[in-house]
């Protein structure tokens, strides 16, 4: 759709549409909370959209799909409302926004969560951690389950469990046509293989169900942080902690400057699901380097995917480019990016709340599925994924930053082509995770790889006229 020229949402339109819908606030631009309804995690995925409508069923969803269609109307889908490319806006379109379908069940005999399409993290985990459970979910609670979800999903029981769509049950989609359908590994198993990793490109997702696991025990973690003439003993340290890797054990390095620090420095978030002598003797080495901050302590692990959110607050202007470092990551290189990253601070400080995030995940139960048994096409033993997220205030600034932020994508791109190389090694599947790439930055050739074809397929079968293309769309193509 955003290729295509579309007719505005007259005040007309809206109100023949509002007849139809039977259980949908909606929010105009002269409502009082309409700034509150489009703001967005990032500043600058603001658009004006001509209604935002906040529907409570399936039905009333299909209601709207179908009547877009009807008119050449744009509009978008929001969840958690993370994009940073807009995704989940739309000028002078439609929002639907998923936050009055947020409910979130738990079936303690079986071992299921049931979630709505607009849940977020914090109220799966929450609702799990009730009944001593937890299932694998994203490590900012405040973003949605289903952009994460139909991304892969990577979070700190990984390790254990695999990808969040590893855990994936079964979902219920509107397709374009507005068709309600559930899809598992039963019903619709071509499209549940889509939903696994194809992002939104094939409807709108209204509910999950995920398997879950006792989760009763404390975990262990906590921010320590280091001058950055440590970098070259942390990235040392996490490579040999990591070179035999505990399915229980995580870390991400965070290279970021704290508030009231000169310069950048160099974090850990360590992470370990089990008794708290055994976490500090597996990271032992880390904590001998002496870091000057240390908040490393012993909780339930519903609070864990609230320790990122001070990094990861709303607002200011942002842009996301994902990563990948072959392992081990080279100590040097991570020096070269620290040193370049200080100068670009220092010359630029209103990119003072950036972060450049490595991770440190156990990947053997994610690389024994195969990329080809879902759409995801990121699953390797042998790199891991990083984030770089870029921060800023002033707009007259977007093109300069993004811009920096494509820099620093191609010094990692070239290192992992690098390291490879040198050890005649090739990654299995793709080098791009879905959720950490921003559109434009990859080919969807590039994101789903050998996949791409049987997407296509699908796309054409569930979305001919590609009406969900707001984020990495997939092209339809005849089987």
């Amino acid at each position: 759709m955003s290729s295509i020229t579309r007719a505005p949402l007259t005040a007309e339109l809206l109100s023949t549409l509002e007849s139809r819908l039977v259980d949908t606030r909606v929010i105009t631009k002269s409502s009082p909370d309409y700034q509150e309804s489009i703001a967005r995690w990032s500043d600058a995925a603001v658009k004006q959209a001509g209604a935002v409508l906040l529907p409570s069923t399936p039905e009333d969803i299909s209601t709207i799909l179908k009547f877009v269609q009807e008119h050449n109307i744009d509009f978008a889908v929001k969840g958690g409302g993370h994009s940073v490319s807009g995704a989940s806006s739309s000028e002078d379109g439609i929002v639907i926004d998923l936050d009055r379908m947020r409910a979130v069940t738990v079936d303690t005999e079986k071992r299921i969560i049931t979630a709505q399409g607009g849940a977020y993290w914090a109220d799966v985990d929450t609702a799990a951690a009730k009944h001593g459970l937890a299932t694998v979910g994203g490590t900012a609670n405040h973003t949605g389950i289903g952009g994460l979800t139909l991304g892969g999903g990577f979070g700190w029981l990984s390790g254990r469990y695999g990808m969040v769509v590893d855990n994936l049950l079964s979902a219920t989609l509107v397709l374009a046509n507005g068709q309600i359908v559930t899809t598992s590994f039963t019903e619709n198993p071509d499209l549940f293989w889509a939903v696994r990793g194809a992002g939104h490109n094939f409807g709108v997702a209204v509910k999950f169900q995920y398997r879950c696991y006792e989760q009763k025990n404390d975990i262990f973690s906590g921010l320590i942080s280091f001058t950055p003439d440590k970098l070259e003993s942390v990235v040392e340290t996490l490579n040999t902690i990591f070179l035999e890797p505990q399915m229980d054990a995580a870390a991400i390095c965070v290279l970021s400057r704290p508030p009231g620090a000169p310069v950048p420095m160099v974090s850990v978030l360590p992470f370990y699901n089990g008794p708290e002598e055994v976490a500090r003797s597996h990271f032992k080495a880390l904590f001998d380097l002496k870091p000057v901050v240390d908040q490393t302590a012993m909780f339930p692990y519903v609070k864990m995917n609230g320790l990122t959110n001070p990094m990861t607050t709303h607002g200011n202007r942002k842009t996301l480019k994902g990563t990948v470092f072959a392992k081990p990551l080279r100590p040097s290189f991570a020096r070269s990016v620290l040193n370049g990253f200080t100068a670009k601070l220092q010359t630029d400080p209103d990119l003072a709340g950036s972060a450049i995030i490595l991770e440190f995940y156990d990947m053997r139960k994610v690389d024994e599925v195969s990329n080809t048994s879902t759409a995801v096409a990121n699953r390797s033993s042998k790199i891991l994924n990083g984030v770089i997220v870029l921060r800023w205030k002033e707009s007259s600034n977007d093109a300069k930053y993004r811009e920096y932020g494509r820099q620093l994508l191609a010094t990692f791109k070239d290192e992992l082509s690098t390291r490879l190389a040198e050890r005649n090694l090739t990654a299995e599947g793709v080098s791009q995770y879905m959720n950490y790439a921003e559109p434009g930055d990859a080919t969807v050739s590039e994101i789903f790889g050998q996949n791409i074809v049987r997407l296509q397929q699908l796309k054409a079968q569930y979305d001919p006229n590609c009406i969900f293309d707001k984020y990495h769309a997939i092209k339809p193509i005849s089987s």
